[in-house]
């Protein structure tokens, strides 16, 4: 029994590693696109792509890697759940945060930012597992040998 529990604890552990890695890869492909871009298209622009490419790079990582539903026929589902907690997160949940830090701690959004991430990289997590991708595989239990003694 013990073992079993030890297993299911590296599961999740190495889940969330996989989970934090693809949350990198949003991050800074959309960071790096959005230096990049800014000279080019102006800021709304360079945001909007350098997000659309990390947000779909981490929709990905996260369906086919992290909580592994590679059911096809689930995928619009999946994806529809995914835009609309990504975009009530990003833009509803995140503006009141940084708002509330600015108005009642004068945390600024440059310092305000890091904090969210920090709520959000706990709350994403929880919600991605038990709602957006909920049709990953569980793991399987172990199988529990009986020995028979004989007698002799």
């Amino acid at each position: 029994m013990h073992m079993v529990k030890l297993n299911k604890r590296r599961k999740l552990i190495v889940q969330f590693a996989e989970y934090m890695i693809s949350g990198g890869v949003w991050f800074w492909s959309g960071y790096v696109l959005i230096i990049l871009l800014d000279n080019h298209v102006g800021l709304f622009w360079a945001n909007l792509i350098g997000n659309a490419v990390g947000i779909t790079l981490n929709f990905i990582l996260n369906r086919l890697w992290v909580f592994k539903t590679k059911n096809h026929d689930n995928v619009q589902e999946t994806a529809v759940r995914y835009v609309v907690y990504t975009a009530l997160n990003a833009f509803l949940l995140n503006y009141v945060i940084l708002y509330s830090l600015n108005k009642y701690a004068s945390i600024g959004p440059e310092i305000g930012q890091f904090i969210a991430s920090g709520f959000f990289t706990v709350w994403n997590y929880y919600w991605y597992k038990k709602w957006v991708f909920k049709h990953q595989p569980q793991p399987k239990k172990a199988k529990k040998f009986v020995t028979k003694k004989r007698s002799v």
